[in-house]
């Protein structure tokens, strides 16, 4: 992970601010890092280059609303063409980036042409991970992309015997849309229980009972082998311990990859994702932004990357500021990790980060209420908390976790 500053590369405090600003990636961080900008002052040339030809629009509903049918696609869009108009953009949708030539200061698009930067921001996010050799079959789907949430509302649409493999996010929430569809489903899970990295093994169980009551079969702390085929169409899974289940559909929900691939040769430091200092500066004059960014933690000095919504658009108006500020004069990104889920009656929030924990407690209400607040410790500090349907009182231990306070006595989770 790189500790130093190259003044030499970027924009020093003894220099002007970037004349050409390019921010590839037209996402929620990539979005949040042009409007920053404008709301900075910055009057320069800026680009934002994206992958897909819409306009920048936000995935947490994918798996929510949109997949329910609740929204149309409408409604996802984060901005409309005229506010993105107002912020005199040089706007390139559904010309992905394929190079990085950080001396030259150029970024090659895949048809060819080259686009020139002062300074670059890599706010290219993730892709979801496929089981091997299922790119091509009709009824596997993942959930990524508007397109993938579309493919499989209309496979849904069929009322199929859905295979979710995956008890994350995602898994857990198509899970539950497909069950309200009137689907039959079944979740796989290498985890003891769904949601269980997040959550742990307590509240994991508490949400297992909920997609029961609900009608969905579970099988955890087991691996899928395979995608089975027949007429070359998904006809079920194969787990690891040799069982076979039968699916009309199967979605596969099992974790993301960064897009870094097109930044090979580059000079950028990539590993599990573009690799920061605290200020999310890679070198060389490139900055990151969102899900691809793996910084180092100010508080902790460990290397972080979070694939959350509410991290993506902080971090865009933090780089922002950096960019502006140059390498020499930024500042550390401090921010309190945040993400929810909706699922049934459930809505579950996380603020700081579960994992690692090695005690959970609970201050306030009860699995039994399916109401609570339970607080997650490592080495006797707070380092999340997680509110089940008590969104205020959630809100009041914030604080404890951004202050990483001694966590407080309650019931074991």
């Amino acid at each position: 992970m790189p500790g130093r500053r190259d003044p030499g590369a970027g924009v020093s405090a003894a220099t002007a601010a970037p004349s050409r600003i390019v921010v590839v990636g037209a996402s929620a961080a990539g979005l949040s890092v042009v409007e920053g900008l404008r709301r900075e002052g910055y009057t320069g040339s800026l680009t934002l280059i994206g992958e897909e030809q819409h306009l920048p629009y936000d995935r947490p509903p994918l798996s929510k609303q949109l997949l329910s049918g609740v929204w149309d696609t409408g409604r996802l869009h984060l901005r409309g063409e005229d506010d993105l108009a107002a912020l005199d953009l040089q706007l390139g949708l559904g010309q992905p980036a394929v190079a990085l030539d950080t001396t030259a200061r150029q970024v090659t698009l895949a048809d060819g042409s080259l686009v020139g930067y002062d300074a670059l921001v890599v706010a290219t996010g993730t892709r979801a991970r496929r089981l091997p050799g299922t790119e091509s079959v009709d009824g596997v789907h993942v959930l990524r992309t508007l397109e993938d949430a579309l493919a499989l509302r209309e496979d849904l649409a069929e009322r199929p015997h859905l295979v979710v493999v995956g008890g994350g996010f995602v898994g857990a929430e198509a899970a539950a849309v497909a069950r309200g569809l009137g689907c039959e489903v079944t979740l796989v899970t290498d985890t003891a229980q769904p949601m269980g990295d997040a959550l742990g093994n307590g509240l994991g169980a508490l949400l297992r009972t909920v997609h029961h009551e609900h009608g969905v079969r579970i099988e955890t702390g087991v691996l899928v082998d395979r995608v089975l085929t027949e007429g070359g169409r998904a006809s079920g899974v194969r787990l690891a311990d040799g069982r076979a289940l039968t699916a009309d559909a199967v979605l596969v929900g099992i974790g993301a990859r960064p897009n870094t691939e097109w930044l090979t040769g580059s000079g950028v430091p990539v590993g599990n994702g573009v690799e920061c200092d605290a200020t999310l500066y890679a070198g060389s004059g490139v900055w990151a932004a969102g899900d691809v960014a793996c910084w180092l933690n100010a508080r902790t000095g460990e290397p972080w990357r979070i694939e959350h919504r509410t991290n993506a658009a902080e971090q865009g108006l933090v780089v922002a500021r950096n960019i502006l500020a140059g390498p020499e004069r930024a500042t550390p990104f401090d921010s309190v990790p945040y993400v929810w889920s909706d699922q049934y009656d459930l809505k579950i929030q996380i603020y700081g980060r579960t994992q690692g924990a090695d005690e959970v407690r609970i201050v306030e209400g009860s699995t039994a209420e399916r109401k609570l607040v339970a607080l997650y410790g490592k080495n006797g500090r707070t380092c999340a908390a997680v509110g089940i349907n008590m969104v205020r009182a959630l809100r009041g231990y914030r604080a404890q976790v951004a202050a990483a306070a001694p966590l407080l006595t309650g019931s074991a989770a």
